[in-house]
């Protein structure tokens, strides 16, 4: 009996938490960052305000909570992007694509870049960050040992140059650019550009 009651207890409290979030995004984007109140996140959740702040002590909390858990689900999508494709070059093409679309999608939001500023600076975004060099590199180096990359350049400088170029999707205005970009910074790891001058 207990066991089931924590579950229960737990299960209440992500779902309190998991709407607090979605009203505060919802505020943010309506009204914009400095606008939203607690008063108002409280009301749009449907919970009273001294529960709100047993959950977060203030609206800093509460987005950078939010952009943890955005930044999660991308994490989550680029790995099944990977594991979906059968070999180390479909997997590469795949998981660069995956982070363009993440990157692009990110742009074509209005929440501006105060909330940016605001949620980068949490020591969860520098690690879920870290995954992403990790989880790149990683893919690069299967692709490099399958002879489907390059190998002059080691998969750690790759990955960066991969991050750094796909970035720029969040200026495509269309999808069809987005496609292109992937394609110009797949076709800069091409085995045959780099291991031709080892």
């Amino acid at each position: 009996m207990p066991r089931l009651w924590n579950e229960t207890v737990e299960a209440h409290r992500r779902d309190v938490r998991d709407a607090i979030l979605d009203a505060t995004a919802v505020l943010v984007t309506q009204q914009g960052l400095r606008s939203a109140t607690m008063a108002q996140i409280a009301e749009r959740t449907g919970i009273g305000r001294a529960t709100l702040y047993k959950y977060f002590p203030d609206i800093e909390a509460i987005l950078v909570a939010w952009h943890a858990r955005h930044v999660t689900g991308h994490l989550q999508r680029l790995a099944a992007a990977r594991d979906a494709a059968d070999d180390p070059g479909a997997r590469l093409q795949a998981v660069l694509s995956a982070f363009a679309y993440v990157v692009h999608e990110m742009a074509q939001q209005r929440h501006g870049t105060e909330l940016t500023v605001l949620v980068h600076r949490d020591e969860h975004v520098a690690r879920a960050q870290l995954q992403v060099q990790n989880l790149i590199r990683d893919v690069l180096a299967d692709a490099a040992n399958a002879n489907a990359t390059r190998t002059d350049v080691i998969p750690d400088e790759l990955a960066t140059y991969c991050i750094h170029a796909l970035t720029g999707a969040g200026s495509q205005p269309t999808t069809e650019g987005v496609d292109r970009l992937v394609m110009l910074t797949l076709a800069g790891l091409r085995a045959d550009i780099g291991n031709s001058r080892s």
